[in-house]
């Protein structure tokens, strides 16, 4: 990670929820609390009128180094779109952009790390 990410980290993002056909898309940042293998990189949807989980879905993986500090190396999403296309768009802490297709609840291929397409 970068020499910003590996300081003291000061505020963990928040970024505002997208609602999309009923359903409201919110980051989930502290996976490890509900017994996730990591912290950041995934979303959690949530009906919008009874506010119950309906799906969890992992957006990106988080390789952690055993011989640094696990909550340096955590990797936060900092902002939640929705696209025209009816996509959802990720961006991480590091800027990089990934789709998810909510019908599918699935990370769109070809729309990883660094793709900036439509």
């Amino acid at each position: 990670m970068s020499d910003k990410h590996d300081k003291e980290r000061s505020e963990v993002p928040e970024p505002a929820a997208v609602l999309s056909g009923g359903v409201r898309i919110e980051a989930l940042a502290w996976g490890r609390a509900r017994g996730l293998d990591q912290n950041g990189g995934y979303i959690a949807a949530y009906d919008a009128i009874t506010d119950n989980e309906a799906w969890l879905l992992k957006v990106y993986d988080i390789v952690y180094d055993d011989k640094r500090e696990t909550d340096k190396q955590d990797l936060f999403i900092e902002e939640l779109t929705l696209e025209p296309s009816g996509l959802l768009r990720v961006t991480d802490e590091r800027g990089r952009v990934y789709r998810v297709d909510l019908r599918e609840r699935a990370v769109v291929k070809g729309q990883g790390p660094g793709s900036e397409g439509a």
